[in-house]
């Protein structure tokens, strides 16, 4: 798996990236919709039952990866993942929208 748009700033070792990263996909398989909002914003829609699960990954990335920003919000039975970067980190956005879109459910 070809990972050469994670930036220096990742603290995620190596090894486990390309396990990080299907777990993105496997979450954004369950899409039911990906816009960028701003050249620095994506959001999701997802089903409500995925909560807890993007919930979770969102948590562990930030962990290694500060310069993203998740939130959830889950109003009337929709749930809905925002991930935004600085201005820097567009490129890293953008790889991770490319991949996305490519993941999300018809």
């Amino acid at each position: 798996m070809e990972l050469e748009w994670v930036p220096s700033a990742c603290t995620l070792p190596t090894a486990d990236r390309p396990l990080r990263v299907a777990e993105f996909d496997a979450l954004f398989a369950t899409a039911t919709s990906a816009e960028r909002v701003a050249p620095g914003e994506l959001r999701f829609a997802l089903p409500p039952e995925v909560a807890g699960t993007a919930a979770a990954l969102a948590a562990r990335e930030t962990g290694c990866c500060s310069f993203f920003t998740f939130t959830l919000t889950l109003t009337a039975g929709e749930l809905t993942l925002g991930v935004s970067v600085g201005e820097q980190h567009v490129e890293v956005l953008d790889a991770l929208a490319a991949r996305a879109v490519s993941g999300v459910a018809p």
